[in-house]
Parts: structure tokens; sequence; C-alpha cells
């Protein structure tokens, strides 16, 4: 049986290096596991309760909401803005948390990696990160952690999926994920 992760990445820059390890990730899969790389939170306005109605929900949010009803796990890639989650994560899981009590997020395996410039690799976004989905309703694979520091230097010539380390510990966090999502 195959399972569907839905990759979530907080950073919109064209060069991320976040989404360079969700790419990585995608590719070392394994074979009965399938990533996608969700595109376009940058399209979801602010949550708002005012717009998010039965018979009124954006267009944006409601390809987000198809797309990760249809996951039966989620990988959180959070880099860290300022000590904290990116406000285009925090967003997603907003939207992702409604209807209250059972949004798209509930019940369902979720990890939360990533890499940021800092010595230690985002760990406080990704911290806050497993908090808000975990609030949300999503069931938190603690065991996963992988916060990978200095990716300004790190990455500047390679991509991810070319670091041995990142390879491996990638690999680990992956393997631990699925180990989590019930057939």
């Amino acid at each position: 049986m195959s399972v569907k992760i839905l990759a979530l990445v907080g950073s919109l820059r064209s060069g991320s290096h976040n989404r360079q390890l969700a790419e990585a990730a995608r590719t070392l899969a394994p074979g009965d596991v399938e990533i996608e790389i969700f595109d376009g939170l940058g399209d979801l306005p602010f949550y708002n309760e005012d717009i998010d109605t039965e018979t009124d929900v954006p267009a944006a949010a409601t390809r987000l909401r198809d797309v990760a009803n249809a996951a039966d796990a989620f990988l959180l890639f959070a880099p860290e803005y300022n000590g904290t989650i990116p406000a285009v994560l925090k967003n997603a899981i907003d939207w992702l948390s409604r209807p209250f009590g059972a949004g798209a997020l509930s019940g369902k395996p979720t990890a939360v990696i990533g890499t940021a410039f800092g010595q230690y690799g985002g760990v406080w976004a990704q911290d806050e990160t497993r908090k808000s989905a975990g609030i949300a309703g999503a069931t938190i694979v603690d065991e996963v952690k992988l916060s990978i520091p200095g990716s300004m230097t790190r990455f500047a010539e390679t991509h991810p999926a070319d670091d041995p380390e990142v390879v491996e510990q990638l690999t680990t966090a992956l393997g631990k994920l699925k180990a989590n999502i019930s057939a």
C-alpha cells in the first residue's frame, strides 16, 4: 500500500534551502511513499473566520485543504524567522486546523524538520511549529527531529541531496515518519 505525505515548506524564497531539503526528501522517500510538495502557501490569505464560511472559502484555502485531506501524513519544513515559526507556515496550519476538531491535520502523523542559518538550525521555529500543529490536532511524531545549522554556508554550493550526512539523517527521519502512519 502506498502512502502520501504532504510537505509544507515555510519559506517562499525561490532559492530556499528548506525547499531544497523538501526536494531531497521527495527523492529519498521509500518506493511506497509519495511526497507531494505543496506550492501555493503564498497564495493563502491570512486566516480570518469571516472569510472561512460554508459558502465562501477562498480558492487557495480550499485547494490546500483538499490536498491535505488526501494526505496520510505531513512533513513540515520550518526555517527560523526572528527566532520563531515563519508566518506563511503558521497561516497554513491555521487554515488546516478548521473546521475546529475536524481539520485536515486532525490525527495525522506530522513531523517537523528544517534548516536555518543560525548555529542551532531553527530549533526554536521547529519547536513552535510542533506546538502549533499539535494544538491544531496533528499527531506530532516527536522522535523525528532534524535541525541543520549553517544553511547559508553549508548549502551555498551543495544541494542537501548531495550532502551524505543530510541524506542519512533525512532517510532516518522519513523512516520514522512512515512507521507512524497507520496501514
